[in-house]
């Protein structure tokens, strides 16, 4: 803007108005478009953001605020309103639990894993309850949260600092040989003058041809300022957001765009982003076999490996009678299961098997539940037979329900006992699916005569049925976009809260980990100065310290310091945008 109103200023003197406003006006004219555009672009993208957030903020909560119960949005709460939660409401607030029943709270938005917490800020999954107000706003978990994001200066992108780098060295070049210029065309004139012996006699003709040398040198420097290359930019990236948003993504900043394209590390979070965040079945093993790859097979594949109606029988009644979860229709008609991940995963396999819910429990009585629980890690539950007599099925971590069973299931579904050789195999098959990253269950039962105490659920005696691997599967599609990262040379590292093992299967599955990888846990890592960090894990590098240009994803809350702290953030699902 300088070099435009010395422009002007030369133009005038030299070639009058309105010539003389030309070269000056072109410069101001380019500058304002390139403005505009960007303005009006990143305008447009915060008009999306604001219709997400709009949005966003309809949701009502029911209160109990002056002795009055009444409906509030969640963005009116107050310290001191007692909250009364259900099933699938917002915890839009801090708060102290005051009673409540099984209540079961999401936090997978603040902590990035799928398996809900109970309770003896989120989203309701099951039970009910009241809570009173502690804190709001950015004084809650949440909000000391986002007050993080606030911190630190927004950085220039790489093409950014590129032409940045270019435009200093051509200014410094061309100011170079335009002061050189200036002096010679100077040296000269006054050369002459004192050759001539002209140096006491000035003229206006004279004070002309100062100007003239000038506005030479105005010229070279006015030449060298690339006025059309921010707006190419510019334009480039105005197209590639309008592209973006075709294909379903929001983009806050153009520099985003560019940034995006720069990326030579891309830092995912697991569940949600690599994974479905859906459990399912993965492998079952049952009657001394183990059958793979259950979720891609169809009932009758799965039943092809010798499985009698009886065990299918029995099995069936372990999964839809020992089950906190419900099967409800949804408008369309289909079944919709509600409870905690794990538990809808074994019943959806039971519905996949051919089961049918609703008459195995209108055909059972249920006269005891003890429900699972973090010390137990089992879920029991004691029936009435429809012949007569009780049964007992047990539910739970696998090497807790094999230690209760003396027996295993035969082929027509009988007990039969359980010798050593057998359990040692079983247990074999639960750590070889636990090396898999499979979270395993076992499933077993134990029949009873009427004269025993109902009241009281055995805890020994079982005889095993099944033991159940279920995981977290990869998102279709992932191996081969990891690929493609890998061929552009992006290197893609995974970052999860998850079990070390569990973590190197699911990368192993996604690509990411090769055989000349390594995978760290957080605090051997950073315990490791940067040297022997360089040393040892070439491939595993901090930002600050090795200059690489981090892109990262995730799609929680819990993600959110990420995020900040990489160059670029790409976030997913509505807790991702959200935090975005």
């Amino acid at each position: 803007m300088v070099c435009a109103g010395l422009s002007i200023g030369v133009g005038l003197a030299r070639e009058g108005w309105p010539e003389g406003i030309y070269d000056g006006l072109g410069i101001i004219l380019s500058k304002f478009l390139v403005v505009m555009v960007t303005a009006i672009s990143d305008y447009k993208q915060s008009l999306q953001f604001r219709d997400l957030d709009r949005e966003k903020k309809k949701i009502f909560i029911q209160v109990t605020r002056d002795g009055q119960r009444q409906k509030v949005s969640i963005y009116d709460l107050v310290v001191g309103d007692i909250v009364h939660l259900s099933i699938g409401d917002q915890v839009a607030a801090d708060g102290i639990f005051i009673s409540g029943h099984s209540l079961l709270i999401d936090e997978s938005s603040l902590s990035g894993e799928s398996e809900p917490m109970y309770i003896y800020v989120e989203k309701f999954k099951d039970g009910s309850g009241k809570m009173l107000v502690t804190t709001v706003g950015m004084r809650t978990e949440w909000g000391k949260l986002m007050e993080t994001l606030n911190e630190g200066s927004e950085d220039e992108t790489p093409l950014q600092v590129k032409l940045n780098g270019v435009a200093t060295i051509i200014g410094k070049i061309e100011l170079f040989f335009s002061v050189l210029e200036f002096l010679v065309l100077v040296g000269r004139f006054l050369g002459e003058k004192v050759i001539h012996n002209e140096f006491t006699d000035w003229s206006s003709a004279d004070a002309l041809t100062l100007i003239d040398y000038l506005a030479v040198v105005v010229t070279l420097i006015d030449v060298a300022v690339p006025e059309g290359l921010p707006l190419a930019v510019i334009l480039s990236l105005a197209f590639a957001v309008k592209k973006l948003m075709n294909d379903g993504a929001l983009v806050r900043h153009l520099s985003a765009c560019e940034a995006m394209g720069s990326s030579n590390c891309i830092c995912t979070d697991k569940t949600g982003m690599l994974t479905t965040n859906h459990m399912v079945v993965d492998k079952i093993w049952i009657r001394g076999n183990t059958i793979s790859n259950v979720e891609g097979n169809n009932r009758e594949e799965i039943l092809q490996s010798e499985i009698s109606e009886r065990v299918l029988d029995i099995t069936l009644q372990a999964i839809f009678q020992n089950t906190g979860s419900e099967v409800v229709k949804d408008k369309d008609g289909k079944n919709s299961i509600l409870r905690t991940p794990t538990e809808s995963t074994v019943l959806e396999f039971g519905l996949r098997l051919g089961g049918n819910f609703e008459a195995q429990r209108r055909e059972f009585k249920i006269i005891k539940v003890e429900p699972f629980n973090s010390v137990g890690k089992r879920m029991s539950v004691l029936t009435a037979l429809p012949e007569g007599g009780m049964r007992a099925f047990c539910k739970g971590a696998s090497e807790i329900v094999l230690s209760m069973c003396d027996k295993v299931v035969s082929d027509n579904g009988e007990p039969v006992p359980l010798s050593e050789e057998q359990f040692r195999n079983i247990t074999d098959v639960i750590n070889g699916f636990a090396s898999e990253a499979l979270r395993t269950l076992c499933l077993a039962f134990k029949d009873l005569n009427d004269s025993s105490d109902e009241n009281n659920i055995p805890d020994s005696g079982y005889t095993l049925i099944a033991v159940v691997g279920i995981k977290d599967p990869v998102r279709p599609g992932v191996k081969e976009a990891v690929q493609t990262c890998l061929e552009a040379g992006i290197t893609v590292r995974m970052v999860t809260g998850d079990n070390i093992n569990t973590a190197r299967a699911i990368a192993k599955e996604c690509g990411i980990l090769t055989s000349d990888g390594e995978a760290v846990e957080g605090p051997e890592l950073r315990n490791m100065s940067p040297a022997d960090m360089k040393r040892i894990i070439p491939k595993l590098q901090l930002r600050n310290t090795f200059g690489e240009f981090v892109a990262v994803t995730g799609d929680g809350t819990n993600d959110a310091p990420a995020l900040h702290e990489a160059d670029i953030g790409l976030s997913m699902g509505i807790a991702g945008t959200e935090c975005a």
